[in-house]
């Protein structure tokens, strides 16, 4: 059987309906049902009606993507789906990939997510900070965009956070400062250079504050060794000690996300399919403009799930 790892979207891939094309299944309506009482909250309603602006709030949108994942996941095995070699989540998503591997129950794993959030969301005033998506330039020119936008004003922070593609790269900062790398990122070339419609600069420096509340609320929670070799974001690295997992989250939350390296870093270890475990395919995407040699199917509906299945064998 082909070498194959799950991958897990972060925040951004949610869309009211994005659960539609599993109705039925039985394991998706448990796993929803079971986040809803972790919450109270009726996540089964927002997911199918929404309405957008509720489901694109941060406290919301982190523990449904998290359920969405987990959910899928539990299709797949539920189904007889063979357990990957190997998972990874980018950014969020990294937790869902640790309720798959075994480290977190996914009745600790919601509340968290959403602590998580609103961390995030409290390190930085609305307004003072924000992202933005540069398309065409390579990861030194995107660093050496930030270095100059930055000292224009001193004390002002912008920094790449997000290494999706080797010429896709999120920044995140203070806000003018994310402004001028913009331009000066156009200016030196970049195809594009665009703001995204997010409330905080998720995995900047900025975020510190996020990652020394994460660490207090982490360390009441009980992790257990993965059953499933898990590479995380932050180190580009395989960690087996609960501890040193906890450790990688908290830093997490303020560096940046290191998916090209990621995806590097599977197809060098022997990984040679990808399949992204939720109803999203972006991932799929970056995974094969990152490395020819990753081939992506994506878990969208439980037709999809059917047919992957088809391909891989059942248990």
């Amino acid at each position: 059987m082909t070498t194959f790892a799950f991958l897990f979207p972060g925040q951004g891939a949610q869309a009211v309906g994005m659960l539609n094309g599993f109705a039925g299944n039985a394991a998706v309506a448990h796993t929803v049902a079971e986040a809803s009482d972790a919450l109270g909250l009726d996540l089964a309603r927002l997911i199918a009606d929404g309405p957008k602006e509720s489901l694109d709030l941060t406290t919301n949108t982190q523990p449904v993507m998290l359920t969405a994942a987990v959910a899928v996941y539990r299709a797949w095995i539920g189904a007889g789906g063979p357990v990957p070699a190997m998972v990874a989540g980018h950014s969020l998503g990294e937790y869902s990939a640790l309720v798959a591997a075994g480290v977190i129950r996914f009745a600790d794993a919601v509340p968290l997510v959403r602590f998580r959030a609103q961390a995030m969301q409290d390190a930085v005033p609305v307004g003072q900070g924000g992202m933005a998506v540069i398309l065409g330039l390579d990861a030194d020119a995107v660093r050496a965009v930030c270095v100059a936008a930055a000292a224009l004003d001193a004390g002002s922070v912008v920094e790449p956070v997000n290494f999706n593609e080797p010429t896709q790269i999120v920044i995140a900062g203070h806000t003018g400062a994310v402004e001028r790398a913009c331009d000066l990122a156009k200016a030196a070339g970049a195809k594009r250079a665009m703001k995204l419609a997010v409330s905080a600069p998720f995995h900047s420096s900025l975020l510190q504050p996020a990652s020394d509340r994460l660490r207090t609320y982490l360390a009441d929670l009980t992790f257990s060794a993965p059953s499933i070799a898990l590479l995380n974001n932050v180190d580009v690295a395989v960690a087996s000690d609960p501890q040193a997992i906890k450790d990688a989250l908290v830093r997490q939350a303020a560096s940046p996300v290191r998916w090209v390296e990621t995806m590097q870093a599977m197809a060098a270890g022997g990984i040679c399919q990808v399949i992204e475990c939720a109803p999203s395919k972006v991932l799929v995407g970056m995974a094969k403009r990152v490395d020819a040699r990753l081939v992506g199917e994506s878990l969208l509906d439980q037709a999809a799930l059917e047919r992957v299945l088809d391909m891989f064998g059942r248990a």
